[in-house]
C-alpha cells in the first residue's frame, strides 16, 4: 500500500464500492489508517473507522465511501485524478485521513479525532451515519462532501420520498372516466402547482424542488394499477412532516401514499469556532473562504437531529462532476484541502472543549 496522498486515494478509487458493497474499500482505508498511526477497524455497518488522539475535545470527520454505479476508469491525466468517488466522496474522506495524520503529536492529549468512512449514503438507508449517530458525542463535525477546497458548506436541503398507487376496477375505454394512470397524473399536476406557488419570490436554496422518479402501469385484465415515485427537496422553511400534511391534503382518498426518507433540512450558523478555524485554514493555504448552501442532501441531514454540535461539510472537488462519466478531482485542490483542514483541526484542538453555551448554539 502506497500512502503517498495521490496514490492512497487512487488505491481507494480502484476498489469498487457501490452502496451495500463497501467492505473491501473499508478494509483498505482501515489498513491505511492503521499504518498512519490511527487505531483503526471496520465496524458492524462496514464503516471504515479510525481514531487519532485521546484528548477531551471530540471531533468527528465523517465522509461516505460508497458510490453510485457506473465505472469511471481510474487514471491520472495531467493534474486530474479520474475515478468514481474521486469527488463524491472518497476524495473528501481520504483528505480527512491525511489531514489528521499530519497533526502535531502534542495535540493527542487535547483532541480525539474520529474518522468515519460511512456506508450507504448514496442509498436511502444512510446505514453508516445512522450506525454512529448514537455512539459518538462530538463537539465539532465535518461531513466529507465536495465543496471545493475554498468552500465551506453550511446547509443542505431536506428530502421526502413519495410512492403513490392507484388501483381500480378495469372498464371499457369508451367510458368517460379517468383511468388509474390519469388519476395519478392529475395528482402529480396538483402537487406541481402547489410547489410552484410556494416557490414564488424564493431563491434557489429556499425553493421546493420536485422530481418524478418512476411511473409505471401494471397490465391487468380485471384491475388497473398505476404507480409513481417522486421526491421533494425541502428548504429550511418546510419540514418533512409539514410536506406530508400538504401531500395528503391534495390526494383523493382513492390514492394510496407511502412516505420515506424524511430527511430534515439543515442550515448551520456562519460564526462558530469550527467555521472560524476553517476560514483560517483556507486563508493560510492561499485561498478565499466562501460559504455555500447545497440543494441536495447528505449525511449532514441524517446526523443533525442527533448531534447539536457545530457542523459543516467540506472537501475537495467540483460537485457538478458528481455521478458523471467525467468525475475527477484536481490534484492541487486535493492537496490544498488537506492543508486547509489540517490547519483548521490544529485551531480547534488548541481552542479546547467549547463552553456549554458555545456548543448548544452550534445549531
Amino acid at each position: 500500500m502506497n500512502l503517498e496522498p495521490v496514490e492512497f486515494l487512487k488505491g481507494a478509487l480502484e476498489i469498487p464500492s457501490v452502496s451495500g458493497a463497501e467492505r473491501l474499500v473499508a478494509q483498505y482505508l482501515a489498513q491505511g489508517m492503521e499504518r498512519l498511526g490511527f487505531k483503526a477497524w471496520v465496524d458492524e455497518a462496514d464503516n471504515a473507522r479510525g481514531v487519532w488522539g485521546h484528548g477531551p475535545l471530540q471531533v468527528v470527520l465523517l465522509g461516505h465511501i460508497d458510490t453510485v454505479a457506473g465505472v469511471v476508469p481510474v487514471r491520472v491525466e495531467g493534474d486530474k485524478l479520474f475515478g468514481r468517488g474521486a469527488v463524491d466522496a472518497k476524495g473528501p474522506f481520504v483528505s480527512f485521513v491525511l489531514a489528521t495524520a499530519g497533526l502535531p503529536q502534542e495535540l493527542k492529549d487535547r483532541v480525539t479525532v474520529h474518522l468515519v468512512g460511512a456506508t450507504e449514503e448514496e442509498a436511502p438507508s444512510s446505514k453508516g451515519a445512522r450506525y454512529v449517530a448514537d455512539k459518538l458525542e462530538p463537539h465539532y463535525v465535518v461531513i466529507g462532501e465536495p465543496s471545493g477546497w475554498q468552500g465551506i458548506t453550511l446547509g443542505y436541503k431536506g428530502r421526502l420520498l413519495v410512492k403513490a398507487r392507484r388501483q381500480k376496477d378495469h372498464f371499457h375505454s369508451a367510458h368517460h372516466e379517468p383511468n388509474a394512470a390519469e388519476e395519478l397524473i392529475s395528482y402529480f399536476t396538483s402537487i406541481k402547482a402547489w410547489v410552484e406557488a410556494m416557490n414564488v419570490g424564493q431563491g434557489a436554496f429556499h425553493q421546493i424542488q420536485y422530481t418524478l422518479r418512476d411511473f409505471r402501469i401494471e397490465p391487468a385484465e380485471l384491475e388497473q394499477v398505476a404507480e409513481m415515485s417522486f421526491d421533494l427537496r425541502l428548504p429550511p422553511r418546510l419540514q418533512p412532516e409539514d410536506a406530508v400534511r400538504h401531500l395528503l391534503a391534495y390526494a383523493p382518498p382513492t390514492i394510496d401514499l407511502i412516505f420515506s426518507g424524511r430527511e430534515v433540512p439543515y442550515v448551520g450558523p456562519k460564526d462558530t469556532p469550527l467555521t472560524r478555524a476553517m476560514r483560517v485554514g483556507i486563508r493560510q493555504a492561499g485561498g478565499t473562504p466562501v460559504f455555500k448552501y447545497k440543494t441536495g442532501t447528505c449525511d449532514m441531514n441524517v446526523l443533525a437531529p442527533h448531534w447539536s454540535a457545530p457542523m459543516i461539510a467540506y472537501g475537495p472537488g467540483d460537485s457538478t462532476l458528481d455521478h458523471t462519466p467525467y468525475e475527477h478531482v484536481e490534484i492541487p485542490e486535493f492537496l490544498k484541502a488537506i492543508e486547509a483542514l489540517r490547519t483548521a483541526l490544529v485551531q480547534v484542538s488548541r481552542g479546547g472543549v467549547p463552553r456549554v453555551g458555545e456548543r448548544v448554539d452550534g445549531r
